[in-house]
């Protein structure tokens, strides 16, 4: 017998199956063509012996050594993603707290006015409705199409850069976060707000506290997502890891590929370790 957890998942696979056929895809078109595998062959064969050193012959005289660019260009990725979610997050959490019903549910604590009432029946969900709103908006248009977008209308700067990821993320932010509080325990919220807290108080001591730890887990998380989109970015030509990665592939240096690519692994393996010590700490 198939219960419900079975029917969502067969659900699933036929919307997947039936998702194929409508776009008519097909297996064999993965399959790459004799240069494509020669290609792949040379790409994939450098992987355990990326390049120290450039691989072009007409080197710049005075130029930094490879291994001291890559770690320039994370460094510069490394900024850039610090920057975005740090405004991210200027504009997520407090669209997330608007976003959230724990501002504007009734509360059983305090009696309320005729007045109160009103507000909290009419503009309460509209202020709740228009922030989620627009959250969406912003959560809805990718990172690129808002780099493109920028792009065109003010040119290539590093504030453009960061303003094209901070505004998705923000709204992605406002999401979960908005989430997190709605799910998060309200017993001692209601335990403060019954001895005489306020209603900001009763939040802020009572149910804040056990939402932030997941709260700082995803904020880690997207920074690790800010990584991967600012050196994304580099191939608009900002100054980040795939700006290097896209040149030297056009040069076929596969070997300066993996030397990049590398400095990116560790750049995310940093910041995952950073993450799990944090995390360990609240458990601690």
């Amino acid at each position: 017998m198939i219960g419900r957890r079975g029917w969502v998942l067969l659900s699933i696979a036929v919307a997947g199956l039936w998702a194929g056929w409508r776009i008519d895809l097909d297996p064999r078109d993965i399959l790459p063509n004799a240069g494509g595998m020669q290609v792949a062959r040379e790409f994939f064969a450098r992987a355990l012996s990326p390049a120290l050193t450039y691989e072009s012959t007409t080197v710049v005289p005075g130029a930094s050594p490879l291994l001291v660019k890559a770690l320039a260009a994370a460094r510069q990725t490394l900024i850039f993603a610090g920057a975005a979610v740090s405004l991210a997050l200027l504009i997520g959490l407090p669209l997330g707290f608007l976003s959230s019903t724990i501002w504007w549910e009734a509360d059983p604590a305090a009696a309320e006015s005729r007045a109160g009432r009103l507000l909290r029946r009419t503009v309460a969900p509209l202020i709740y409705g228009a922030s989620r709103m627009l959250a969406a908006v912003m959560r809805s248009i990718h990172e690129l199409l808002w780099a493109v977008l920028f792009l065109a209308a003010l040119g290539a700067s590093n504030l453009t850069a960061v303003i094209a990821i901070a505004i998705p993320f923000g709204g992605t932010f406002a999401k979960v976060l908005s989430e997190l509080l709605d799910e998060a325990p309200r017993d001692s919220g209601a335990a403060l707000r019954a001895a005489g807290a306020s209603r900001f108080q009763a939040i802020l001591f009572g149910v804040l506290p056990r939402a932030h730890s997941d709260m700082a887990a995803y904020a880690f998380y997207r920074f690790e997502c800010a990584l991967r989109s600012s050196a994304i970015l580099g191939f608009f030509g900002y100054p980040t890891l795939g700006y290097y990665i896209a040149a030297s592939f056009e040069n076929l240096h596969y070997g300066e590929v993996w030397t990049y690519i590398y400095a990116m692994f560790l750049l995310v393996a940093a910041v995952d370790w950073w993450s799990g010590s944090f995390r360990r700490s609240f458990a601690a």
